[in-house]
Parts: structure tokens; sequence; C-alpha cells
């Protein structure tokens, strides 16, 4: 049951699963919700729809770029060495996107098809023959990260501890459960990305990686980010392990959350899947429901750059602004009986991958086929899926990540 309560910054709200009751009742009052942090400056929630786009579409207004897209307030210095394209603005936001951009065309993701239903296969396969075990750490842990290897252009063998560090990183978005100094680190935990040291095992791994291509040039995505320029010069050693830490972790945690919902709402709605198996053509805007029910990313924050106004609230400038996009798609006004999950559902304009403007997800054409190819796949080996215990959701407010999923499979 959804505990009801405006304090969004409060983790234990998210214990199990997205607080829908506590965002449905936000999106009932007028203008906008102040929220309090215990150790921050708190924020401006915002939780419709239309709201939602109005910020994501004016990175003039509302900057990225101003302070951490995170919860989290750090200083000057702090966000300058841990900045990626994600706490950008324009032009500075374009210039990195571009560099990246070749590599996620909906023409050069659909060239991965064919890899990608391997991938899955392999895994998909293992699990069936299982017949029953832990879907995340069978299935929706590693096919995200062996086809973004695959696309980036890193060893297969490395697999399993990317994995290991970007579990460590999601959980570090909440709780520091490791000490300082693993994996070797010296850094200040502020000074690292979810301040967590497996962000400096991950900058040190990009690093070697940065090392090979300087010498060894390839036609992939690792050799764009080491050589590659950007307005005529090649990304500092910074920028590259800021850029190369979040394109592995958000190309990797958040297609590895909706994988796991996916399978989730396939358990609870069986006569939803039944039709997409009866109707293939339904898929894409199957996986576009999931993907809102979902909602892998739960929100992101911006900062007034002026004095301005949204949705009747008078905003100053310097205040922080909360896009939650989990609860943007369960807005009534958009979608009629938004907490139910409905293969067929029209429209399907979630949020899921942003609201719109420079920042929408640049990797979602690669997102949206991974999870396309593995509801085919999964309907192709005509089984039904069901609940084997208890789930166990990642305590955050930042992800709807799942941390354990037991399930059965009927052949």
């Amino acid at each position: 049951m959804n505990k009801i309560s405006t304090d969004l910054a409060n983790y234990d709200l998210f214990d199990d699963g997205l607080p829908l009751a506590s965002f449905a009742e936000i999106r009932k009052q007028e203008g906008l919700t102040w929220c309090t942090e215990p150790n921050g400056r708190g924020f401006w929630a915002v939780t419709r729809h239309k709201d939602i786009q109005t910020v994501s579409r004016d990175a003039d207004t509302f900057s990225s770029a101003v302070g951490f897209t995170f919860m989290e307030d750090v200083d000057a210095e702090a966000m300058e060495i841990r900045r990626s394209i994600i706490e950008t603005d324009p032009p500075q936001h374009m210039d990195l996107r571009k560099l990246m951009a070749p590599f996620f065309t909906p023409r050069k993701v659909k060239e991965c098809e064919q890899m990608i239903r391997e991938v899955v296969s392999k895994y998909l396969d293992d699990f069936v023959a299982a017949g029953e075990g832990d879907w995340l750490t069978m299935v929706s842990k590693p096919i995200p990260i062996e086809v973004l290897c695959r696309v980036i252009g890193l060893p297969a063998e490395d697999i399993g501890f990317i994995i290991e560090l970007t579990d460590h990183l999601v959980t570090g978005i909440t709780v520091g459960e490791l000490p300082m100094h693993a994996y070797g680190n010296t850094t200040e935990l502020s000074l690292l990305p979810f301040n967590s040291p497996a962000a400096h095992a991950l900058y040190e791994y990009g690093m070697q990686i940065r090392r090979n291509r300087i010498a060894n040039p390839r036609d992939d995505l690792a050799n764009i980010l080491a050589n590659g320029e950007v307005n005529g010069a090649p990304l500092s050693d910074t920028d590259y392990k800021n850029n190369f830490q979040t394109l592995v972790f958000a190309g990797n945690e958040t297609t590895r959350t909706a994988m796991a919902h996916l399978a989730l709402q396939w358990s609870q709605n069986p006569a939803e899947f039944a039709k997409v198996a009866a109707d293939p053509s339904l898929i894409p805007g199957a996986i576009d429901e999931v993907l809102r029910v979902a909602s892998p990313v739960i929100y992101m924050r911006r900062t007034a750059t002026k004095d301005t106004e949204l949705a009747g609230t008078a905003i100053k400038k310097g205040d922080k602004i909360v896009t939650w996009f989990a609860s943007g798609n369960h807005d009534e006004s958009v979608f009629a009986d938004p907490n139910t999950f409905k293969a067929d559902r029209k429209p399907t304009n979630h949020e899921a991958f942003g609201g719109g403007g420079v920042h929408t997800c640049l990797g979602a054409f690669l997102a949206r086929l991974e999870l396309r190819v593995l509801l085919d796949e999964m309907i192709k080996r005509n089984f039904t899926i069901e609940s084997a215990g208890d789930i166990e959701y990642i305590k955050s407010n930042f992800v709807n990540g799942i941390e354990h999923m037991p399930m059965r499979i009927k052949v």
C-alpha cells in the first residue's frame, strides 16, 4: 500500500516502488508543491504532465548546468569535477551530444538488432532452461550491459566488473554502502558521482579504455570519446571520465530497470500480454506502456535562471525545480485509468525518456529496440511468467530499480 505524503525527498516513501497515491495527491493541489529537504535547500515539485514538458523544453529558464540534476547540493569545485553531458545546457550540451549521437540514430541502432537478438536469446534460453530464478541476475542485468559493451567497444570479459560497479553506483545514490577507500579510492566522496568509490573505479577503467583507443583506434563509440573533438579539441580527461561514466551507467541501469518491469507487468497482467502475443503489432505500444508504468528514471532536477512563473506559482531565480517523470506518467488528465497497464493504450506520450527538449534520452532508440526484442523473444518461447517470491526494490527516489525479483516460467 502506498504511503500518502508530500515528502518526496524521503527515500522511505519509495520502499515498495513508486508512491502513486502521493503523486496523485500532489497533482490535485493548485500550483506547485514546495518540498523541504533535511540536508538541502528544498525544491518545487513539478508533478503534472504538461508542467514537466514546459520545464523540460525550456533549458534557458530551467537549467541543468547551474545546479546538479540529482537532489544533491555540491560546491562549485565538485560541480565542475563531476559535470557530464547531463549537467550541461546548450551550446555545450549539443556539442557533446553531436559527438556521441551518430551511434544512437535509428539507422545505426537498427544495425544492432541481430546482435541484440543473439544476446537476448542467450540469456533468455538459460532462464527457460532453469525454469525459475532471479530475473534481475539472469536476464535484466546481463542483457543491457552486454549490448552496451558491444556498442561502446568494451571487452566481454569486463561485463561482470561493470555490473558490479553500476550496482554500487545506483545504491550509492541514497546510501554510502562502500567504505571510502574501496577500489583504492583516495578522492573525497563529494567529488565522485553518486558519492561512491565505485565511480573512482569506473573512472580508472574508462581511462584504461581511452589509453587503449589512443594507441589503437577502432570504429566504435569508445574511440569517439577517446579521440573525438569538441570545438576542435579532444575531451579533457575530466570530461572524458564523466561522460564515459554517464554513458555506462545510464545506458545500463535504465534499460535493466525497464526489463525487470516488463517481466513484472507480464506476471501481473497476463491477459494484456496475451493480446500482444496474439497480435505482435502491439509490441511497440506495449513497450511504451511498460516504460510509462515503470518510469525507470523517477525525476530530474533543474535550477531557475531567472524569476519566472509555472502553473500559477512564482519561482525565484536560483530555486530548484524537480520534474517527477513518474508522476507525469500517471497523470489522469492525460492517461485514463493511469495506474492500470493497457497494452494497447492510446496515447503513449509518456515521459520515461524525459519531457522533451534537448535533454531527451540519447539512447532512447537503443533502449526501445532492446525491450522490443526481449518481448518478441519471450512471446516466441510461448511461456507464462509468474512471481516466485517477494520483490525487493532499490531504496531510491531517483531510479525505480528492483534489486531482486524471483520469477517462475511455465512453457
